[in-house]
């Protein structure tokens, strides 16, 4: 995998899933189920990273799709 990303890459793919684990709420509610709406995103302007992710009623992180800007 280091052959084809640089350092750069690396730590913008390893930071998102790191900053939503420690605070699942970080990302922004998405439009969905008004009664329970677990869908969030995560986008970091900087690192130029997209991450949808669920979060369960126990607040498990789980990882919908991971999308590089």
């Amino acid at each position: 995998m280091e052959a084809i990303t640089s350092e750069a890459e690396l730590h913008a793919l390893d930071r998102a899933p790191v900053v939503v684990s420690v605070d699942p709420e970080a990302g922004e509610l998405l439009p969905g189920d008004p009664v329970n709406p677990r869908l969030r995103e995560y986008t970091d302007t900087v690192e130029r990273v997209r991450l949808p992710y669920w979060t369960s009623s126990l607040g498990t992180v789980i990882v919908v799709a991971y999308v590089e800007v």
